[in-house]
């Protein structure tokens, strides 16, 4: 047996694996909807692997025939958040990945002989949240977060906010307008994405009243925002 063709489609809709047989003993041996988010190399595999088994048993390298289709199906993220801590990074991978839904973690990889980590300890960690890749280093004490850089949650209602607010800052630090630091240090805004609608709105004296509402919040509160745009 061997990979004829694979196709994957990527669009709004869940996306979908299609394998074929180069054979010609059959023609579609996998068509099966990938969960979200999109697993990775491993995990797809154990996704193929089961379907097929039910689809082509007497295909004995039935495995080693879906590298290329792995490879299609799980393109690098063209720009990825590389996130350095000291030496919690798969501690904060953990907790990331606990807070938001739709997230796994992805590899770890340890410090070797060269080092500069001890042998044995984890380097890195790759891990999704909400479908977007990030990756953790270890590095060492030398560099901290800075506000300088923040990551942006949208939230489509307040029980989100609410929930992401008091999830994320635990054992940090709750600021101003959205803004919160984590317990390593790390920025993050959560806000909802109807206030980017009323910050842009045509009417100059809504946005104004809106701003002028957000400045004086901590955790954002639709309700009110919504109030001071009547």
């Amino acid at each position: 047996m061997g990979l004829r063709q694979s196709e994957v489609a990527s669009t709004s809709e869940p996306m979908k694996a299609v394998v074929y047989c180069a054979t010609g003993s059959a023609d579609v041996l996998v068509d099966i909807d990938l969960p979200k988010p999109t697993p990775g190399p491993r995990d797809l595999l154990v996704e193929v692997r089961a379907a097929l088994t039910e689809t082509c048993p007497r295909c004995p390298e039935r495995v080693g025939s879906f590298v290329e289709m792995l490879k299609t199906v799980q393109p690098m993220q063209k720009i990825t958040p590389f996130l350095w801590f000291d030496n919690q990074a798969e501690e904060a991978a953990n907790f990331y990945t606990s807070i938001f839904k739709n997230s796994t973690i992805g590899t770890v990889s340890r410090y070797g002989e060269a080092g500069p980590g001890p042998k044995g300890s984890v380097m890195l960690v790759t891990f999704q949240l909400e479908g977007e890749e990030f990756m953790a280093l270890n590095g060492g004490p030398l560099f901290k977060f800075t506000e300088a850089i923040s990551l942006s949650v949208n939230c489509e209602t307040q029980e989100e906010i609410d929930e992401l607010w008091e999830k994320l800052s635990e054992g940090g630090e709750k600021g101003r307008c959205g803004w919160l630091k984590d317990k390593y240090g790390l920025s993050w805004q959560i806000n909802p994405t109807v206030l980017g609608e009323m910050l842009n709105d045509q009417d100059a004296g809504k946005s104004n009243r809106v701003m002028q509402a957000m400045l004086q919040m901590d955790k954002i509160d639709i309700g009110k925002l919504k109030q001071a745009a009547q």
